[in-house]
């Protein structure tokens, strides 16, 4: 690689400096959030921005197949309550602030050059990178997958953590706003792999940062009981189905780690009908 380390780490500071102005300077007047220490920017910023994330995502999804599309994806028994929707609103909000420390620490490492983050594609070259991504992708999928999956396995985390997600059981129940109510501990574990696979994988920070702007709008979407029939892309359909059996379909973006462990239920055959 060409850049320095010292180069490197000073241009991934300049490019969370870029974002803290964006999202920072739009609700602390007078720039008075550069006074705060430099983890609780970041930490400040993330909860805001994936707050108003959250929620507008969750509330143009829901707009589209509740409304605009009403009667076309779903009976009207089969949407849920406005109160089942609040509930998982105030599930999310409470567990937002202790969701926004992981990504914060995240960047604390890589500021702090503990991690193998790139700033520049033209460091690696374009097919590094995306052998690199592909790489990540897979260890995110792999470490998801196995997290998820003893989630629900060993029964005191499925009590006291797992458990709080799965109140929302079946369609009428599920909908966008279900994607971020999970306990707080339950949704760190679940990212934890993404925190380890940067110290396994070189990785692009301004990938990664999209990444996670992606995460939260995929959560609404894949808890919205509509399903993409995007092979191998794992939709909502899937999903919704491991929301019913709470025995198959733990994967993450995708269909491939249930299908190499067995525990794939594809929803095409779940609600076919016999002839």
């Amino acid at each position: 690689m060409g850049t320095s380390g010292a180069e490197r780490l000073r241009q991934i500071v300049e490019e969370t400096d870029w974002y803290n102005g964006i999202v920072l300077d739009a609700v602390v007047p007078g720039g008075a959030w550069k006074r705060l220490p430099r983890p609780l920017q970041s930490w400040l910023r993330n909860y805001i921005s994936g707050t108003a994330l959250y929620l507008a995502s969750g509330f143009l999804w829901c707009f589209y197949i509740y409304y605009l599309k009403r009667n076309v994806y779903f009976p009207k028994d089969s949407i849920p309550s406005n109160r089942a929707m609040y509930l998982q609103i105030i599930v999310a909000m409470k567990a937002m602030p202790w969701f926004c420390v992981l990504p914060t620490l995240s960047e604390y490492m890589v500021e702090n050059g503990w991690t193998r983050c790139f700033a520049s594609v033209g460091e690696v070259g374009w097919p590094a990178y995306f052998v690199y991504l592909t790489i990540y992708l897979v260890i995110i999928e792999f470490g998801i997958y196995w997290m998820h999956r003893e989630l629900h396995d060993l029964k005191p985390l499925y009590k006291y953590l797992h458990a709080t997600h799965h109140i929302h059981n079946k369609q009428n129940t599920l909908s966008p706003f279900a994607g971020l109510a999970f306990h707080p501990l339950d949704g760190i574990l679940q990212a934890v792999p993404q925190v380890i696979a940067l110290f396994l994988v070189p990785t692009h920070f301004t990938t990664l940062v999209l990444l996670m702007f992606c995460e939260v709008v995929w959560t609404a979407n894949v808890h919205g009981c509509i399903h993409g029939k995007i092979w191998p892309v794992m939709g909502a359909g899937y999903h919704t189905i491991h929301h019913t059996t709470y025995r198959h379909n733990y994967g993450h973006y995708t269909i491939w780690m249930d299908w190499m462990f067995g525990t794939l239920r594809d929803p095409e055959q779940e609600f076919k009908k016999p002839d």
